[in-house]
Formats: C-alpha cells, structure tokens, sequence
C-alpha cells in the first residue's frame, strides 16, 4: 500500500469516527429536546420527613409516629404495641430444646420511616441498630365499583427480630436473625377518608422463619390513617372499631333502658291520675240494696 493510500485510510477513519461522535451527540440532544409526552408530568422526588412524637404521649406504653411529604402530613400512627417471640434454648440435660417466650416492646427512641402512596403506603420501625424491625403496609382500594366506595386497610405485617439480642432472647440456641410475616391479612378496614381508632387490643399472629413459630403481635389505644389526611398533623373523623363500637353500646344501654322505664313509669302514673278523676267525677251508686227501694 502506497503512502498515498495510507494517508487517505486514516482520513477516512478519522472522519467515521467524528461522524459517529456528532451523530451520538445530536441523539441525545435530540431526546433532551424532545416536547414533554400529553398526558405524562414531569415530578420531582417527594421531599419526605420522619418524625417520632412518642415523648408527646401521656401513656407510657403509646408510640405517635408521623410520615410527612413536601410539608404536609401523608401517614399519621398512633398506638401501643408488645410482641411475644418464641424462641429455643437448651435444656439441662445438653441435648432437649425448651421453647421459652420473649416479651418485647417498642422504645421511645425508634428509627422510623415511611412510604406515602395514593394506593399504598408502608410503616417501618427499627429499634437496637436494626436488630428489630417492625413493618405496616396499607392497602387503599374500591370496594364497590358502582358506588365507587373505597376503603383502606392494614394487609401486611411484618416483625424481624435477632435471636442474638441478648437483652430479650438468653441463652438463644443458634442464634440469628428471622423473619415473620402475616397471611393474607386484611385488618383495620375502614372507609376512604376516615381514620380508624380502636382501644381494644387487636392481635395478630404472624409466622416466623424460624421453624414457622408463631410470633404474636398486640396493638392497642390505636388511630391510625395512612391517606387522604386533610389537616397537617390532624387525624380526619374516627371510625371506631366493632370492639369499641359494642363497648360504647354497652355503657349507653342501662342509661337508655332506665329512660325508658323512667317514660313508662310517667305515663302509667298520669293514666292512673286521669283515670282517678274521671272517676270521681261519676255518680256514687248506693252499695246497700235496700236503698233501692227508696228510689
């Protein structure tokens, strides 16, 4: 190959190259440049923010979590909640395994964070450098199409916990970390809009990793809403729960059934009273027949 020809193969290579770098520029010009799709908006990350209120709370026991997206209030918690952990030790004799049970609550200093959705959200707590971890999700969905009545409930619980967290699991055989769900749980159902409150004890049982022991999750002094909130740091009207709703009923009934015997009490007394004055207004018939004969 001749000088000549040399030269003008590296021309031709030096050009190819330039021509696939502008054409690679002016793509991606191009889809920068692009008008935005009818129908699709552009949104920026959700600017989100944790805060745990528990030391508000005047019950020892009660936890107040809030989840905030660009200032406003997506997901308030408000409630009290034990675990019961079962879990294995050795016995005496080296070679038996006992199951004992481990009662743990939730501190005042957990880590909390948060998920806000139109449909779905999710509430995480972590306490011990993540050697427990507590997950809610909610679910938001139409009940009934043709009245386009939504509701919201609780359908996953999840509690991960390290058997190697010697505060609550002594002398743990094989220690580590599992995991326990809930199945097919649908709790805390409430109507779109509302939150749900509910001062019984309402209690879950989910299934661990560890050989599917039973882990028994308590909640209690609950309120809880995970959409639609309308007032910053404010629950919107509470939907009670069955529990609260017969407690209440039982309070109210022995001061209705006592109005009601009160009203009948009264009524009978003015029947009794009326009746009394017409009577005495009638004639007196003589009892004694001889008087007959007089008249």
């Amino acid at each position: 190959m001749t000088n000549n020809n040399v030269i003008f193969w590296n021309l031709n290579l030096n050009y190819c190259h330039h021509l696939r770098v502008f054409y690679y520029f002016a793509a991606v010009v191009s889809c920068y440049n692009k008008p935005p799709i009818p129908g699709i908006v552009a949104r920026s990350p959700a600017e989100q923010e944790v805060e745990n209120l528990s030391g508000l709370s005047t019950n020892p026991d009660k936890d107040i979590f809030v989840v905030r997206e660009n200032g406003t209030t997506c997901l308030m918690a408000e409630f009290a909640v034990k675990f019961v952990v079962p879990y294995d030790v050795l016995a005496l004799n080296g070679i038996d395994l006992i199951t004992e049970q481990a009662p743990i609550a939730l501190p005042r200093g957990a880590e909390i964070e948060g998920k806000c959705g139109s449909n779905e959200a999710e509430l995480r707590i972590s306490w011990i450098n993540n050697a427990y971890t507590f997950r809610i999700f909610f679910l938001k969905e139409v009940q009934d199409p043709s009245k386009g009545k939504a509701i919201w409930k609780m359908n996953k619980m999840q509690f991960v916990y390290d058997t190697s967290e010697t505060a609550h699991f002594i002398n743990a055989y094989n220690p580590g970390k599992h995991t326990a769900n809930s199945h097919r749980l649908s709790a805390l159902v409430t109507p779109a809009g509302r939150s749900y409150e509910c001062a019984a004890v309402q209690t879950v049982t989910l299934i661990s990793s560890d050989h599917q022991k039973g882990v028994t999750v308590s909640m209690s002094d609950i309120q809880i809403q995970p959409f639609d909130i309308q007032g910053d740091f404010i629950f919107s009207e509470a939907y009670k729960c069955l529990s609260d709703q017969r407690e209440q009923l039982e309070e109210t009934l022995p001061l209705i059934l006592g109005v009601i015997l009160g009203l009948i009490i009264v009524i009978t007394l003015s029947v009794y009273h009326v009746h009394l004055k017409m009577t005495a207004n009638q004639p007196q018939l003589p009892r004694d027949r001889s008087m007959y004969k007089n008249m």
